[in-house]
């Protein structure tokens, strides 16, 4: 994302994570972030990162760190607050 510090590894970046109203709290974020997590590994890659609305309650901001991500950078596009997390992975093995 144009807005956000390019990494110093490799990484995989989750560039939108929306989740439909209707299956809010039913795990379908959660099970998403954790094939993200796959994917990476898959990959070999030690890095995930996600970028999101950091506003408001910043409730969406709790929920990445729920999921296991912590907060690195922030950043603001025009009025809009966002927030950068990352969540490491263990190493991959050959």
């Amino acid at each position: 994302m144009p807005y956000v510090p390019p990494a110093s590894e490799p990484e995989l970046y989750v560039q939108g994570l929306v989740v439909d109203r209707r299956h809010h709290g039913r795990g379908v974020g959660a099970v998403l972030l954790e094939h993200a997590r796959a994917e990476a590994a898959s990959l070999g890659v030690a890095l995930l990162r996600v970028d999101c609305y950091a506003g408001d309650d910043g409730r969406l901001v709790a929920y990445y760190e729920s999921r296991g991500f912590t907060r690195t950078e922030s950043f603001r596009v025009g009025d809009w607050p966002g927030q950068i997390l990352e969540a490491r992975l263990p190493a991959a093995t050959g």
